[in-house]
C-alpha cells in the first residue's frame, strides 16, 4: 500500500468495470481517502504578494512581482516598442526570477520625470506643471494624436501580453496621476469621459485574453463588466463607510459581485503593515472576505524585515486567505484496473479562499512511476474558474496503462508558462515534480 501520510484509507478489492455513479456508492469495493488538511502553500501562483522587485529584501514567500513603466521606455521613438529590452532589465531581476508580473504603464507619476515619450512633444502635446503629490506634469490626453497614439500602444501590449504566460494581470495604467485614474484634487487635468472610453475599448480589444485591472469601479468604468479592480489604500479605506471607498463604489455601479469573474486585489496602505497585521488585524481579515482579495502589492507584508512572530503569522495567515486555497475532502479511485482498461476517479474538495482561480488552467490526471516520472496524462474538462468558494467535485476517467503494475495517481493544475503542474493544495499529501499523488493504483493484465 503506498505511505499516505495522516490519511484514512479504505481499501477493498474492485470488480473490474465500474460507472463514476458507482464510486459514489459506500458499499463499491474501491479505495476511500479522506486526506489530512495542511497549511496551504504561501506562494501559489496568481495570489498572494505580490511586491517590488525595487525596495530592498523580500522576506516571505510570494509568487508574482509588479513592475511599473513609463511609456516612454515602452516606445522611446514612435512605432518602435522596448518591450524586450525592458522585459530583460526588469524580469531578470533576482527578485523577479521565476515569478509572475503584473504590469502598470504609467505617463505621469508624482515626484518622478513625465513619462510622455519625446516624440509626442513634437507632435503638439503639451504638459501642464502640478504641485499635488510632489508635483509633476500632466499631459493633455485628449490633444488627438495622444489618443491614437495610446490606442496604438495598447495594441502593441496586447500582440506582446494578451497571451504571454508570465503575464498574471495588466492594470489599465496610462491616465491619470500613477495611471489611476484620476488627477485629484486638479480634476480639470483629467481625460475626457469620450478619451476613457477610447482607452477601454482599446484594451478589451487588445486583451481578450488576460484579466484587466483599473483603479475606481465607478463612473466610466461602471460599465465595463469584465474588468477587475485594484484598492490601493487597502485596507483602509476598502469599505471605510465613505460614499468614495473602494466596495461603495463597487456597489453603486453594480460591481459588487463581479469578483466571480474578474480580478479584485491592489496594494496595502504604503508603510503601514505593521498597523494592519498589528491593532487592526482582524478589521484587515473583515476587509479581505467582504472584497474577495486575490493579492497585495505593490507594497506589503512581506517587504517589512523587522517583525515580531506574531506579524509573521498573520501574514502568512493573510495569503492563506486571499485569492483560492484548494483543499481534498475525499478522493475515490479503483484499487485495481484490468490493462486498457478506464480508471475512475471522484475527488471533493473546497476553496478556502475567498475567491476563485482566474484563468482556465488546465486540469490534468496523470500515471507516475515510482520516481515520479509521467507516464501519461488526460486534460479533464472541469473549469477551475469556477471553483468559487465552497465545494467542488469533479469526476473522471483516464485509460489505465498497458504494461500490468502499481502506478500512482497524480492530479495537476498545469502553468502554461512553467509547462508542468503549479497550483498546490492545503493537504497532507505527496507532491512528485508538482504532481499531488493522489493514491496507488495495481494495473492487471488482461485475463486471456
Amino acid at each position: 500500500m503506498f505511505p499516505f501520510s495522516k490519511i484514512f484509507l479504505v481499501g477493498l478489492l474492485l470488480v473490474p468495470i465500474l460507472s463514476s455513479a458507482d464510486l459514489e456508492k459506500p458499499d463499491v469495493r474501491l479505495v476511500i481517502a479522506r486526506p489530512a488538511s495542511a497549511p496551504g502553500p504561501l506562494d501559489n501562483p496568481l495570489k498572494g504578494y505580490c511586491l517590488y522587485t525595487s525596495a530592498g529584501e523580500i522576506h516571505r514567500p510570494y509568487s508574482m512581482v509588479f513592475q511599473y513603466v513609463s511609456w516612454k521606455e515602452l516606445e522611446p521613438a514612435e512605432g518602435r516598442y522596448a518591450f524586450e529590452a525592458w522585459e530583460k532589465k526588469k524580469w531578470s531581476h533576482p527578485r523577479a526570477s521565476g515569478k509572475h508580473v503584473v504590469l502598470r504603464v504609467y505617463v505621469d507619476y508624482p515626484k518622478k520625470p513625465s513619462g510622455l515619450p519625446e516624440w509626442l512633444r513634437a507632435k503638439g502635446v503639451t504638459e501642464k506643471d502640478y504641485r499635488a503629490h510632489g508635483g509633476g506634469k500632466s499631459p493633455d490626453y485628449n490633444h488627438s494624436q495622444m489618443v491614437l497614439a495610446l490606442e496604438r500602444l495598447i495594441a502593441a501590449m496586447g500582440k506582446r501580453y494578451n497571451t504571454h504566460p508570465r503575464v498574471a494581470f495588466i492594470q489599465l495604467g496610462l491616465l491619470g496621476f500613477w495611471g489611476e485614474w484620476h488627477t485629484y484634487p486638479r480634476e480639470e487635468l483629467f481625460a475626457s469621459e469620450a478619451t476613457q472610453h477610447r482607452v477601454l475599448r482599446a484594451y478589451l480589444k487588445a486583451f481578450p485574453n488576460k484579466q484587466l485591472m483599473a483603479r475606481y469601479a465607478d463612473g466610466t468604468l461602471a460599465k465595463y463588466q469584465s474588468i477587475g479592480f485594484h484598492d490601493d489604500m487597502f485596507p483602509e479605506d476598502t469599505d471605510n463607510g465613505k460614499d468614495w471607498s473602494f466596495l461603495a463604489r463597487m456597489r453603486r455601479s453594480g460591481h459588487i459581485n463581479s469578483w466571480k469573474q474578474t480580478v479584485v486585489g491592489g496594494e496595502m496602505v504604503p508603510n503601514a503593515a505593521k498597523k494592519w497585521l498589528g491593532k487592526r488585524w482582524e478589521f484587515t481579515r473583515a476587509m479581505t472576505s467582504r472584497s474577495h482579495f486575490s493579492w497585495v502589492g505593490p507594497y506589503g507584508p512581506g517587504l517589512e524585515a523587522k517583525t515580531s512572530d506574531d506579524f509573521i503569522a498573520r501574514s502568512d495567515q493573510l495569503v492563506r486567505q486571499m485569492g483560492y486555497q484548494f483543499r481534498l475532502t475525499e478522493i475515490r479511485h479503483l484499487r485495481s484496473v484490468v490493462s486498457g482498461a478506464h480508471c475512475k476517479v471522484v475527488l471533493q474538495g473546497v476553496n478556502e479562499g475567498v475567491a476563485p482561480f482566474y484563468y482556465p488552467w488546465l486540469i490534468k490526471l496523470a500515471w507516475l512511476n515510482d520516481q515520479g516520472t509521467v507516464l501519461s496524462s488526460v486534460q479533464l474538462k472541469d473549469d477551475v474558474r469556477k471553483w468559487l468558494p465552497g465545494k467542488f467535485e469533479l469526476k473522471a476517467t483516464l485509460p489505465a496503462p498497458a504494461k500490468a503494475g502499481t502506478y500512482q495517481l497524480g492530479f495537476g493544475i498545469e502553468d502554461p508558462w512553467k509547462k508542468r503542474p503549479a497550483i498546490r493544495l492545503a493537504n497532507d499529501l505527496l507532491v512528485k515534480e508538482g504532481w499531488t499523488v493522489l493514491g496507488q493504483v495495481e494495473v492487471k493484465s488482461k485475463l486471456k
